[in-house]
This record gives C-alpha cells, sequence and structure tokens, in this order.
C-alpha cells in the first residue's frame, strides 16, 4: 500500500519551513527528515520515517507557492550561509552560484529539491498538485 505525505505548500515562506512541514508530513509533529540537502537526500533513500520498501509519494501541494519561496532570494540566502564555510577548493563554485542566484538565474532551492526527489526515488514518487 502506498504512503502519502502531503506538504502543504502555500505554508512554506523558506528552506527552514520546508525542513519543518517535511519532517511533519513523514514524521509526525516535531518530526525530522534532514536540515540540509544532503541530508534530505539520505532521509529518501534511508527510510528514515518512510515505507522500507519506499512506497511512497509526496504530494506537494500549492508547490507554486512554494516554488516562488524557495526562489533565487532563497537560494542566494543559503549560499551566503554557506560560502564561509566552503571548502577552499569549492569556494569559487559556491561563488559563482551565488552571483547567479543573486542575479536571478540558475537553478533555485525549489529546483534542487525536486531534483532531490525525482532522482533519489523516482519522477512517480512526487505529486506536484
Amino acid at each position: 500500500m502506498t504512503v502519502t505525505y502531503v506538504i502543504e505548500g502555500s505554508g512554506i515562506t523558506g528552506l527552514d519551513s520546508f525542513w519543518d512541514a517535511i519532517g511533519e508530513a513523514v514524521n509526525g509533529p516535531g518530526g525530522y527528515f534532514g536540515r540540509s540537502l544532503d541530508a534530505f537526500a539520505d532521509c529518501l533513500g534511508g527510510g528514515f520515517g518512510t515505507p522500507p520498501d519506499g512506497d511512497f509519494v509526496i504530494e506537494w501541494r500549492d508547490h507554486a507557492a512554494s516554488a516562488r519561496a524557495l526562489g533565487h532570494e532563497e537560494t542566494a540566502r543559503r549560499l551566503e550561509r554557506l560560502l564561509p564555510r566552503a571548502h577552499p577548493t569549492n569556494r569559487a563554485r559556491v561563488e559563482g552560484e551565488l552571483a547567479e542566484a543573486r542575479a536571478g538565474r540558475g537553478p533555485t532551492l525549489f529546483d534542487d529539491l525536486v531534483g532531490i526527489i525525482t532522482e533519489g526515488t523516482g519522477p512517480e514518487t512526487l505529486r506536484l498538485v
């Protein structure tokens, strides 16, 4: 039996609220399901609250509101926080991504999250409604 986890996209105001929303959708109030892109990918693939057979769907309601909240501005904010901790070999890449985000170009956090879900579990796992 397929389990459906619902994200109410209208409540997403930024990356922190996305982490809260997905954590609660999968693991109930106060639930954890990653608080970084890497942790999120690990949780999706590791059964951290999801069925062991991987038979689940994430239904992302009002995803257009989430796409706006997780757009270039929020992407730039995340990259600004990452930059001081970036390994010297990754610094130029992060700086380049930050410049693109500030200019309103390139992939957004919403794009990254959708990619993590669909690449890690398959496109049928995500329903954008």
